[in-house]
């Protein structure tokens, strides 16, 4: 398995390690509930190393950007990033993606871990040589800071603290933190405040070092499940799939319209007239788990599956998404099968906490 430019530190930090999409991580330090809390109450710090990190060059960039993905690139000024997806041609979704735009004809593309090489793939195919891909995933590192009291520790260790500030949500500069040059983007996966840090991998661990002394805490895959779930924040591979399109994981904001990317019929038509399915909040009454392929009941007819299950620390339950009939209305009582009994669940929205 592969292994992060901090692994070393992890491990050396006490960190209980285990494999995920192909490189051994940092599950959790303390625990779960402890990592969550320090993130919503103060700051912490996330190894996201794995993510892939897709440098593109050249005039043809745009061109092929709007052909891949279904937000609008051409609208991104230097320094600006959005989330986006990438479509495939029957409508489903290859990857969900953010990308920042780095100049005129530069740009970098983050992806998720677990598609990396179908995401290399992918892009390859469509690109057709329009644009100059580069890899840089293994020459750098990623490190999320997120949390109420992420901003404040950035500033503390960098002369740019005011530029740091002025960054809106999903703003990018080149920044220097604690002496370490890097690429800071106002970005995160946990509904908090926060920075995505993107040094040199040989860097990696002196940034890191020098942020946990400034006051953030160490956290774990399994903090930001359960952060990213309390957020409304969809998974590739749970609320997100090759077969599942943007409208129906709730994503039609991310769909320009009138734009020809792969996939566009299918995925407009639905924007226009509604989707067969959708992904809904579920939040059960106890803090019990559910997993993903449970069968979610409405009087005793199955109308979906569960996708994503957390114990929230905040809510003291459990909450999660399923994948839905697109007749299930929010607000319904409905069940979760959980071996072999129907649990209680309320059918909700996808966000269940929201940044104080």
């Amino acid at each position: 398995m592969k292994q992060t430019p901090l692994d070393a530190l992890h491990r050396s930090r006490g960190a209980r390690m285990v494999e995920f999409a192909g490189y051994e991580m940092p599950v959790q330090y303390t625990s779960v509930m402890a990592e969550s809390a320090a993130v919503r109450e103060g700051a912490g710090l996330f190894d996201v190393s794995h993510m892939a990190r897709l440098r593109m060059r050249g005039a043809g960039t745009l061109e092929f950007l709007q052909e891949a993905t279904t937000n609008d690139a051409a609208a991104l000024e230097p320094g600006r990033g959005q989330y986006s997806l990438l479509p495939n041609e029957k409508g489903g979704l290859v990857d969900d993606i953010v990308l920042y735009r780095l100049g005129e004809e530069e740009w970098l593309m983050i992806v998720n871990a677990s598609n990396h090489a179908k995401d290399w793939a992918h892009l390859t195919l469509v690109n057709r040589g329009r644009s100059e891909i580069v890899d840089e995933t293994a020459e750098t590192a990623m490190i999320a800071l997120q949390g109420p009291r992420a901003m404040a520790i950035a500033q503390s260790l960098s002369p740019q603290a005011d530029e740091l500030a002025a960054l809106p949500l999903f703003g990018l500069c080149e920044a220097e933190i604690a002496g370490v040059k890097c690429l800071a983007a106002r970005s995160g996966y946990t509904g908090e405040d926060g920075f995505e840090l993107m040094p040199a991998a040989a860097d990696a661990e002196a940034l890191w070092t020098a942020l946990e002394a400034a006051g953030a805490a160490n956290c774990g895959l399994g903090s930001r499940d359960v952060l990213r779930v309390e957020a409304g924040l969809p998974l590739y591979g749970h609320e997100l799939s090759d077969g599942i399109s943007p409208i129906e994981a709730g994503l039609g904001w991310v769909v320009k319209d009138g734009q020809k990317f792969l996939g566009h019929e299918r995925i407009h038509a639905e924007k226009a007239g509604g989707a067969p399915r959708r992904i809904v909040g579920l939040e059960l009454e106890a803090k019990r788990l559910m997993q993903p392929g449970q069968a979610v009941m409405l009087d005793g007819q199955k109308v979906g599956e569960v996708t994503s299950g957390v114990v929230s620390a905040a809510l003291s339950k459990g909450i999660g998404f399923a994948l839905v009939d697109s007749s299930v209305k929010i607000g319904l009582e409905g069940a979760v099968e959980m071996r072999g009994a129907e649990v209680p669940a309320k059918i909700v929205g996808k966000r269940f906490l929201k940044r104080k």
